[in-house]
């Protein structure tokens, strides 16, 4: 599915695209589809989401300059429903930690890929492998615990 759209700025630095409503029912993946946008010849994988009422898509700066757009500018938007499962590399030490706590595996593995990525973004965004280990600590107790933050 193709439209033209502006490309929006929201706040300081996010941006996104509105997705008008028969684009998001002719994909057919409810309300908040997984997508496969298209912005020239860069292709990302995201979500649509609900902003004040109207669908988004969000553009992340990594898709900006990927795409090589900024706000304001007028764009073409190619959609496809994205149904290939998306698959996150958990680190091998984090790994090991949740196979020593079967309730923070069980747990971690009911996650959806968004909130098993903000784990692992948060492991592997330490300097340090003392950051590394406590970090990788403290998610492993939050996931026995049930909890997400």
């Amino acid at each position: 599915m193709k439209f033209k759209a502006t490309l929006e700025l929201s706040r300081k630095t996010a941006t996104g695209i509105h997705v008008p409503d028969e684009i998001v029912e002719a994909l057919g993946g409810g309300k908040k589809p997984a997508v496969k946008a298209t912005i020239g010849s860069y292709t990302y994988r995201t979500s649509i989401g609900s902003m004040g009422g109207r669908f988004m898509l969000p553009v992340s700066k990594e898709n900006r300059e990927g795409a090589g757009i900024q706000a304001g500018d007028e764009i073409e938007v190619e959609l496809e429903l994205d149904a290939e499962p998306r698959e996150l590399i958990v680190p091998e030490d984090f790994e090991e930690a949740l196979n020593r706590h079967e309730e923070a595996r069980r747990f971690f593995e009911g996650l959806s890929y968004s909130n098993k990525r903000r784990f692992v973004l948060n492991i592997e965004g330490a300097k340090s492998a003392e950051t590394r280990q406590r970090r990788i600590e403290k998610s492993v107790e939050l996931l026995r615990e049930g909890k997400l933050q």
